[in-house]
């Protein structure tokens, strides 16, 4: 067995990312973190799969927001299934998409670099569903151009509270949400040392474990009906390449169609 193998061995990849969330007495606010390290590989086997790539600088944000969005949903009901798009010019011109709910225990995303409509201003689109309730829509004007300060941004302007995001040693992030009566001061003043070392400094009570694994549950079956029902002609293309190419708008995955299926 080589070293490689032994190093795998001694510390293998869960596979699921296991969310912590803690009530922090006394400063009154809500703790979430997690080791991200099963979600970024699922999602760059993901990425393999489907022969995508993404930029460096697009990848470090898509999976630093794809890790603050996971926490988020922790911070919110069971029931309820979330969504944010954002449409940013700054630092790079790109859209940014990430959904999920607790109830299926999955997170998905991708990012858009083609195509992309060029904001004003760097923008995010808030969903939140809930069986039998109508959806919730929230816009948001994003000053920053880093998503500490978008996920920070919006906790101020769409839940109206104030939040901390951190980014922790590896792949461990951090969120921390005020609740009401919250020591503001004490959560403005923490830096990322602070929350590694919370367990020693504050008095924490575990509330919850959900987990999570990155994942879209799109299949070719479920692509087809829609397919089917365009009003197109796909014959010319389908006598030359001999298949159409569908993709997910959710993750990004391509399928073959073939003429056989669309019938």
């Amino acid at each position: 067995m080589n070293a490689m193998n032994e190093q795998q061995n001694e510390h293998p990849v869960e596979e699921f990312t296991t969310v912590q969330a803690f009530f922090v007495r006394r400063r009154n606010c809500l703790l979430l973190k997690a080791d991200f390290s099963p979600i970024f590989v699922d999602y760059y086997l993901h990425l393999m799969q489907h022969k995508q790539r993404n930029a460096e600088a697009e990848d470090t944000m898509f999976k630093q927001l794809l890790a603050w969005f996971t926490l988020h949903l922790v911070s919110r009901p069971w029931q309820e299934y979330h969504a944010w798009t954002l449409n940013v010019k700054t630092p790079m011109l790109a859209n940014y998409f990430v959904s999920g709910s607790s109830l299926t225990e999955d997170v998905i995303g991708r990012v858009f670099t083609e195509g992309v409509r060029e904001p004003e201003k760097n923008m995010l689109f808030a969903q939140n569903l809930r069986t039998g309730k109508e959806p919730q829509t929230s816009v948001i004007i994003l000053p920053g151009s880093t998503v500490v300060e978008w996920v920070e941004d919006f906790y101020r302007q769409s839940e109206q509270r104030q939040a901390r995001a951190f980014e922790l040693e590896g792949d461990c992030y951090a969120l921390i949400t005020a609740q009401p009566g919250a020591d503001h001061d004490w959560l403005s003043e923490l830096t990322a040392q602070d929350v590694a070392a919370i367990a020693e400094t504050e008095e924490i009570k575990l509330l919850e474990t959900r987990k999570f694994t990155f994942r879209c549950g799109c299949t070719l079956d479920k692509i087809l009906p829609t397919i089917r029902t365009m009003q197109k002609d796909f014959a010319d293309l389908l006598s030359e390449q001999g298949y159409l190419e569908a993709s997910c708008p959710r993750c990004g995955a391509t399928y073959h169609v073939t003429a056989d299926m669309l019938k």
